[in-house]
């Protein structure tokens, strides 16, 4: 009987310390992806500059006299122009200039449209493509010896704990849009699929997701972002509602935005219904003084 008793004990104990530990190396793995994604040439790390177009031409290139300044360690002078007309962008290069895309020697091309997929150019280390936000195009430049990138020494985080994963009810709101603001003042819409509803500390919340259906995006804030969170709140993805309408949002999860890493990117600000009332005491911590 004693023996018996043993060994059903050692079997729940065995039982638990198998579940617990899969659990800790798959947010250990996520995170460790998370640090090679930012490392990645297109990743966040390596921005280097994000250069708002004017209509009509805009020279380029690493002196001071350029209308876009590139890094002048890592450019020639005088690289060429950027063409801004009617929402396309052409790049014209000068003579001589070692611009390329992919291994092709560029002079005069369309890199940017409407109709198509941007285009990306590199010269040395330096890569960049054109971005559109609302009716404003800018150039955004990486660098593959970006300082940000040279000095990243990883992201620190709270203590994994399965508390943090959080089952949510899923309210679907068909048809609803949020308005979401970046961190340059321009706002926009984007369509929500739904509001997840969970408690915390014995308090109801509510998060309102952007993406789609089967795969959740929120963009929210929480009390811990006035002191050891990232103050322009962090980013939290979940799958989608199983055939009860229940999903998981696994706080452990939580990342910050490129914004924390960068000064050159436009991140979208947590919508004013995302932000909760509790601490989320989980996930990663701030970084840097971004």
């Amino acid at each position: 009987m004693k023996k018996h008793l043993l060994l059903v004990v050692a079997t729940v104990f065995l039982a638990a310390f198998t579940f617990e530990k899969p659990y800790e190396e798959e947010i250990r793995e996520w995170h460790s992806k998370r640090i090679n994604d930012l490392k990645k040439e297109d990743g966040w790390l390596n921005l280097a500059g994000l250069f708002w177009l004017k209509e009509g031409d805009n020279t380029f290139g690493g002196d001071g006299s350029n209308n876009i300044i590139f890094p002048s360690d890592h450019s020639d002078a005088f690289l060429g122009k950027f063409v801004l007309k009617n929402g396309n962008v052409t790049v014209q290069t000068k003579d001589g200039a070692s611009v390329f895309e992919g291994e092709k020697p560029v002079s005069t091309l369309e890199i940017f449209s409407s109709t198509g997929r941007p285009l990306v150019l590199k010269h040395k280390s330096l890569r960049w493509f054109v971005i559109q936000r609302g009716d404003k195009y800018a150039v955004r430049l990486r660098d593959l010896e970006s300082p940000y990138l040279k000095g990243f020494a990883g992201i620190d985080t709270y203590p994994i704990s399965q508390d943090w994963r959080i089952k949510a009810k899923f309210v679907p709101t068909v048809g609803k849009k949020i308005t979401i603001i970046d961190i340059t003042g321009r706002s926009y819409e984007q369509e929500s699929p739904g509001q997840l509803v969970f408690t915390v500390a014995g308090k109801e919340q509510h998060l309102d997701a952007t993406g789609n259906k089967d795969r959740l995006h929120f963009v929210f804030a929480d009390q811990s972002n006035k002191h050891e969170t990232y103050g322009g709140g962090r980013f939290l993805d979940a799958p989608g509602p199983d055939a009860e309408g229940y999903t998981y949002l696994d706080f452990n999860k939580a990342y910050n935005p490129p914004c924390a890493f960068t000064p050159y990117a436009t991140c979208p600000t947590p919508p004013k219904q995302n932000r909760l009332t509790v601490a989320i005491a989980a996930g990663e911590k701030r970084y840097g003084d971004h």
